[in-house]
């Protein structure tokens, strides 16, 4: 299990080993059942590799389509959310209700560019 599906499956509000509180993470970009699904077809594909290269290439071609794919979708989605938070408001909205979601917006593309 990776570092990432490990985190993945824990509260995201815990107390680490020495007791100290853990600040909740960002929000995941992908559920955690489909990032696992991609993994799992990875893992599948370096198993398979020696016996059969070229059909171990197209699958993981296939697992980065979907992985690409789910996770444009999901930008998509989040923009949306955040889009609504804003767009139709009315111009007197408080600066600090658009500030969050101006801290939202830098925060994913921060995530994107540190991919």
């Amino acid at each position: 299990m990776t570092y990432d599906q490990t985190r993945a499956q824990q509260p995201a509000d815990q107390t680490t080993g020495s007791g100290r509180r853990r600040t909740p993470g960002p929000e995941p970009l992908l559920p955690s059942a489909e990032r696992d699904k991609i993994l799992l077809r990875l893992r599948r594909v370096l198993n398979t590799f020696a016996d059969t290269p070229r059909e171990a290439l197209e699958e993981a071609e296939s697992a980065y389509d979907a992985a690409t794919s789910q996770l444009v979708g999901a930008l998509e989605g989040r923009r949306c959310v955040l889009r609504a938070g804003w767009q139709d408001r009315d111009p007197e909205t408080q600066s600090d209700e658009l500030r969050q979601v101006l801290r939202q917006y830098r925060e994913i593309t921060q995530r994107l560019l540190h991919l």
